[in-house]
């Protein structure tokens, strides 16, 4: 973990040099911002690097040409590197009073990573392929921050049965999605436009193919593809482009929708080479997403969302709602 940390903090001061000029992002995911709550996907934490354009000489340009057909080049294109320098998420049974936990209930985990993603955008196309390594169980540090910060700032008691979490494990998981950028109107100023995505993620942390888009409404929408969020979820990604807008300041009120077909999920499903505690998941999931988001150019932006999801597994009371947060700033 020392290691893992330092490696972090290197890498946070390496963003900061005039040579990996671009954004930097954090952004919070919790149930018990707006909602009575702490169970299921109860937090998640995420910081990003979002370079400035690549040049053709920078080895992240060049990164591209290993997976040349996964970023066909049809026209002029711009290519950026982002860089998700440190996430965590926390996942727990609905009742945290009982020990041990309830064993017909979602299973006590933590999953803390790192990773990067290549973004090429082509028009009003977006691809991205985007790689996460970690662990999950104990060494993701989950009860700590539940139990201790997470306690500590949002006022709910912390987890009895996190002994029963799902055992050390390293993670990965591959990301390769497509986001198409299309006008709808324009009334008076205020654009209207929908964002169609797709993409498939494989790995032993989580395996799912995914569809579904976002309608926009506001000023400026050609300097993105919609809000970040944490997978699996409706996404769109950190990609930023102010020299598309037409003025310092845009916005956008935006909606979405996203079905996923899910055949692994480590965090329901249970540890891959060991047996833990687990639950029969569904295959098939859902989200509802609506929020605004806010810029300033490349100066600063705010994201605030809220998402419902549908039941993930068979016996789980209700669906689970839960509240986004994302901030970035121009370095």
């Amino acid at each position: 973990m020392r290691v893992f940390a330092a490696a972090v903090m290197a890498g946070v001061c390496l963003c900061a040099s005039a040579a990996w000029a671009g954004q930097l992002s954090i952004l919070e995911e919790n149930d018990s911002l707006f909602f009575t709550s702490d169970k299921h996907y109860t937090q998640g934490i995420r910081g990003a690097y979002l370079s400035d354009p690549l040049s053709s000489g920078d080895w992240r340009y060049r990164a591209f040409d290993l997976v040349p057909s996964l970023f066909p080049d049809s026209g002029p294109s711009e290519r950026r590197f982002d860089w998700i320098f440190l996430g965590q998420s926390i996942f727990t049974p609905a009742n945290l009073t009982l020990n041990p936990p309830d064993p017909h209930d979602r299973p006590y985990a933590g999953w803390l990573y790192t990773g990067g993603a290549l973004l090429q955008e082509n028009g009003n196309r977006l691809t991205s392929l985007e790689l996460l390594v970690g662990v999950v169980g104990a060494d993701a540090l989950g009860r700590e921050v539940q139990n201790d910060w997470h306690q500590f700032v949002v006022g709910i008691p912390g987890g009895q049965g996190w002994h029963g979490q799902l055992k050390n494990e390293p993670g990965l998981a591959i990301s390769y999605d497509g986001r198409w950028r299309v006008p709808l109107a324009d009334l008076a100023g205020v654009g209207v436009d929908i964002v169609p995505e797709a993409g498939v993620t494989g790995g032993n942390v989580l395996t799912y193919g995914a569809v579904g888009g976002t309608l926009r409404i506001g000023q400026d929408l050609d300097a993105d593809y919609g809000p970040a969020r944490i997978r699996p979820a409706l996404s769109g990604t950190d990609w930023f482009n102010a020299a598309r807008m037409t003025r310092p300041f845009g916005w956008y009120i935006f909606a979405g929708v996203e079905g996923r077909a899910v055949a692994q999920n480590i965090f329901l499903d249970g540890n891959t080479f060991a047996s833990s505690p687990h639950v029969d998941k569904k295959p098939l999931v859902g989200d509802l997403t609506a929020g605004a988001t806010f810029f300033w150019e490349d100066d600063f932006r705010l994201e605030i969302g809220l998402l419902t999801r549908t039941k993930e597994f068979y016996g789980q009371q209700g669906e689970d709602s839960y509240a986004g947060f994302r901030f970035a700033f121009g370095l």
